[in-house]
């Protein structure tokens, strides 16, 4: 433990560096001194660059703190909002509102997928806790199928409507799209992450289960409808701009438990840095690897993800 304030130093000068390398990106050059001279440089810079950096950040600690907050609810550690439906469903709720309303605006989108994924997430959440607590294994093994089934229905809705490439976007996470003025309800994500760490303590007492909650006094059902709308809400956000972004909220959480226990209150912060900081991390990679072409940030954290993730479960299984 006496290495943690060293490793929270890392994380958040990572955060810092990799917060001004993906200003520099691009094709075109920007240098530091034009931006105080070249008006084309400064609007470059306000326009495209600062927005994308910042909703990559806003959604890497926004989908981190979604995951922690659905692994809280489920009470099980190896779930995260695209592996249980909740991505799925709010692309199904996109497509909806695409097809009922095709000039929606970005705002009614997020709406009608913040619905579909706090329905999905709900009958997801039912489920689970109905299947035996002694399986831990079956929890996200049945989000898988769930999920699979929910994105084969989007899938098919998509055939038969012609917006296969349309529904492609949410699927595949990227960035390159986020300009000004396309990225700005991110910051409800923000306020989400906010509201996550005012009600840490009682996340912390609803993770005990529904008869320790109701016997300290606590309103189990409120905080756990509370938790869904966070869920629903932030998920829905980062399909809408982004599409779906993977591992993001089933590695950090683990991580971040690993170093600093199960201390929610303090290391929830740390959890959307984390997040933040991975996700930046792989947008950074995704820009350069085949410069000045860009591949899916999706793409980049499933391989990441996935390392990681293998990780942890060796590491859990190396320590038992």
């Amino acid at each position: 433990m006496a290495a943690l304030p060293n490793i929270r130093l890392l994380v958040a000068a990572g955060l810092v560096g990799l917060f001004a390398v993906s200003l520099s990106i691009g094709v075109d050059d920007l240098p530091v001194d034009s931006v105080f001279t070249d008006a084309g440089a400064l609007q470059l810079l306000l326009v495209s660059r600062l927005p994308r950096t910042v909703a990559v950040v806003l959604t890497g600690a926004g989908l981190a703190i979604a995951g922690l907050v659905l692994q809280i609810l489920v009470r099980n550690r190896f779930v995260e909002p695209i592996t249980t439906g909740t991505g799925q469903s709010a692309a199904l709720g996109v497509l909806a509102v695409t097809l009922l309303v095709p000039t929606a605006s970005i705002a009614m989108k997020t709406l009608g997928a913040s619905v579909t994924a706090l329905a999905g997430t709900s009958i997801f959440l039912g489920i689970a806790h109905r299947l035996p607590p002694t399986q831990p294994f079956l929890i996200p093994l049945f989000g898988l199928v769930y999920g699979g089934v929910i994105g084969a229905a989007v899938t098919f809705i998509a055939w038969q409507t012609d917006l296969l490439q349309y529904v492609d976007v949410w699927t595949n996470g990227e960035f390159s799209g986020v300009l000004r003025g396309r990225y700005e309800l991110l910051w409800i994500t923000a306020a989400m992450v906010a509201l996550a760490w005012w009600v840490a303590d009682r996340l912390t007492i609803a993770a005990m289960g529904r008869e320790v909650s109701l016997g300290l006094g606590l309103n189990y059902q409120r905080i756990v409808q509370l938790g869904l709308v966070m869920v629903a809400v932030i998920s829905s956000l980062a399909v809408v701009v982004v599409g779906m972004i993977p591992f993001v909220g089933l590695v950090v959480p683990n991580l971040v438990s690993r170093l600093m226990g199960d201390n929610l209150k303090s290391a929830l912060p740390w959890v959307a840095v984390t997040g933040a900081t991975l996700l930046l991390a792989c947008d950074v990679v995704s820009r350069v690897i085949r410069y000045p072409y860009e591949i899916p940030v999706g793409t980049v954290l499933g391989v990441v993800g996935s390392g990681l993730f293998l990780w942890i479960l060796f590491g859990r299984a190396q320590r038992a």
